[in-house]
C-alpha cells in the first residue's frame, strides 16, 4: 500500500470514526438549563447599589463555618491562598513595591463579592448556596480584614452600605453616545 493510499485510508477511518462523536444524542455534557428558573438566575446581576440582591442575612461566624466545608480546600484555610486566589489580606498594599490584589485589597463594592460567590462559588457546584450561605461567607471575608465587624449582620440593605478600602481606585466610564 503507498504512502497516499495510507494517508487516505487514515484519514476516511478518523473521519468515520469521529462522526459518531458529533453526534449529540451520544454527549453527555452537561444538562439543559430549565427556561424559567436556571436561566433568570444566570441572567440576574447584582450592581453596586445592590438592586436585585434577595433576602437573607448571615454574620462571619456562619460564614466561617461555611468557608471551612466549602471554601478551604481551595482558598487556603485562612483564605490567603491555596490552589486558588487569596481573598483576604494586602489591604494597602496596591501602592507597595509587591501590591496583592485580594477581594478585601482591590475589589471596589461589597456587592460585587456576594454576586461573584452566588454565581461561581463553589467552582464544583455553582449556585448551590443559600443566600443567607452567601451573606454568611460575606461577612466571613470581609471581617477578615476588619472591613466590617465580626458580629455585623450582612443583608439585602446592609451589604451595599459596606465601604470596601479600594472603593476610590476606581471611577465610572460612561462612553459618549
Amino acid at each position: 500500500m503507498s504512502m497516499v493510499s495510507k494517508f487516505i485510508a487514515t484519514a476516511l477511518l478518523l473521519s468515520l470514526s469521529s462522526y459518531n462523536y458529533a453526534d449529540t444524542e451520544h454527549q453527555a455534557l452537561g444538562k439543559p438549563a430549565e427556561a424559567l428558573t436556571q436561566q433568570a438566575q444566570w441572567n440576574l446581576s447584582i450592581a453596586p447599589d445592590g438592586k436585585a440582591l434577595p433576602k437573607g442575612k448571615g454574620v462571619a461566624a456562619q460564614g466561617k463555618k461555611i468557608f471551612a466545608l466549602k471554601c478551604a480546600a481551595c482558598h487556603g484555610p485562612e483564605g490567603i491562598g491555596a490552589s486558588a486566589d487569596p481573598l483576604m489580606g494586602e489591604v494597602g498594599s496596591l501602592t507597595s513595591d509587591y501590591p496583592e490584589k485580594t477581594v478585601n485589597s482591590y475589589w471596589p463594592y461589597a456587592t460585587t463579592l456576594f454576586d461573584y460567590i452566588r454565581r461561581a462559588m463553589p467552582i464544583n457546584a455553582p449556585f448551590s448556596l443559600t443566600p443567607d450561605e452567601v451573606y454568611a461567607l460575606s461577612a466571613y471575608i470581609l471581617s477578615q480584614d476588619a472591613i466590617i465587624a465580626e458580629d455585623f449582620e450582612l443583608n439585602e440593605k446592609t451589604l451595599p452600605q459596606v465601604t470596601m478600602p479600594n472603593r476610590e481606585g476606581f471611577t465610572a466610564f460612561y462612553p459618549e453616545k
